[in-house]
């Protein structure tokens, strides 16, 4: 459960204040850490203590220990010595890695339900009784963020992610696949949506400078019961995508602020082609040439203000008067009256969710 280079790295640093060289085996006889070279030649005498009865033994000048996870034998520490000295820094190391193993475990139990909790698989009496074991508090305030990366198994993008967070044992730091890290985070008394969006940034702006990884960050709405925590994750993961397809200039999204995109994502494609059939009588925005885009989508960024419009564009009003009246004619909606320009702008965001959808088909 315990990687090689932590065991390595906790032996080490105990030689460095003793000056004991140490080395930890598996019940096998096989070299897992060690500080000194030469320590497979007492393989045979490492299988043999397994075998004894004894949980701590001198051979061939050296005191083996055996150290248990729960009453079962998880490693053999040999320290190279006989004298008492040796023993106690051989005990104290040994009681150092079972103290290792009970907080690997401790946090191997929460990461998979947290894991579980997210995906939906638990039943809801699994999740209290496990929680509880655990001493998960069920009943705080969290949130679920979800950090993209662009590498698989960002390894940097982890550890800077648990350096801001692992230390506040309230929050959960997991992954359930290959390019997603999630922060289930405890949302503190008077946090607002606008606190949530900093904290975003923070992680964004961290792992851009010191991880040195571009991400993407989304999160879900605050929920107030651990039962919920699933449907923050989902709204992250919607968030996520609804991004991609609508403000794509945006690294952080919020699942709160998604607007109108969040209903058209939920729309089935069939639907989406009718609806579009309907408005631009089978032709397609793409149709448009680059000059009418621009005025479109400078129209609607200035709120349907024709002089501050043509202002931005460098054109005379008129001429962009003249430019309203040709799409008028082409599509039958004029821009100018509301309920035109709002069916108009739903229409643009369907083309651009049809085309990511079909794009992630092939």
């Amino acid at each position: 459960m315990i990687s090689n280079q932590i065991l390595q790295t906790n032996i080490e640093g105990l030689k460095g204040i003793t000056r004991v060289d140490l080395c930890i085996c598996d019940t096998e006889g096989k070299i897992l850490a060690s500080t000194f070279a030469g320590a497979e030649e007492y393989e045979h005498a490492i299988l043999a203590f397994v075998e004894s009865p004894a949980d701590s033994q001198v051979l061939q000048g050296h005191q083996f220990f055996k150290v248990f996870d729960e009453h079962q034998l998880e490693y053999v520490l040999l320290a190279k010595g006989g004298s008492d000295d040796v023993y106690m820094v051989g005990k104290m190391a040994a009681f150092q890695i079972q103290n290792l193993l009970v907080a690997y475990k401790e946090r191997f139990d929460k990461d998979n339900f947290v894991k579980n909790l997210l995906l939906d698989n638990l039943l809801l009496v699994d999740i209290y009784n496990r929680a509880k074991k655990l001493h998960i508090e069920t009943n705080v305030k969290r949130v679920v963020f979800i950090i993209e990366t662009q590498m698989e198994k960002d390894g940097n993008a982890l550890e800077t992610v648990r350096s801001l967070f692992s230390s506040k044992s309230k929050d959960f730091i997991t992954a359930v696949d290959e390019k997603n890290i999630i922060l289930v985070r405890e949302v503190k008394p008077g946090e607002t949506y606008g606190d949530l969006e900093k904290t975003a940034n923070m992680l964004l702006d961290m792992l851009n400078t010191e991880a040195m990884s571009k991400v993407n960050v989304a999160f879900g709405t605050i929920v107030n019961e651990i039962k919920d925590v699933s449907r923050s994750y989902k709204e992250a993961k919607m968030a996520l995508d609804v991004g991609k397809i609508f403000y794509s200039t945006k690294n952080v999204v919020a699942y709160s602020k998604l607007g109108i995109g969040r209903l058209i994502y939920q729309l089935p494609l069939p639907l989406c082609r009718m609806f579009i059939k309907e408005i631009f009588d089978g032709k397609s925005p793409d149709d448009f040439d680059e000059e009418t885009l621009t005025t479109i989508n400078k129209f609607f960024e200035n709120s349907l203000n024709v002089s501050e419009t043509s202002r931005q564009l460098y054109i005379h009003r008129n001429t962009l008067v003249y430019r309203l009246d040709k799409l008028q004619k082409s599509t039958g909606l004029d821009l100018r009256v509301f309920e035109d320009a709002i069916t108009f702008k739903i229409a643009l965001m369907v083309v651009k969710y049809m085309k990511y959808m079909e794009n992630l088909d092939y």
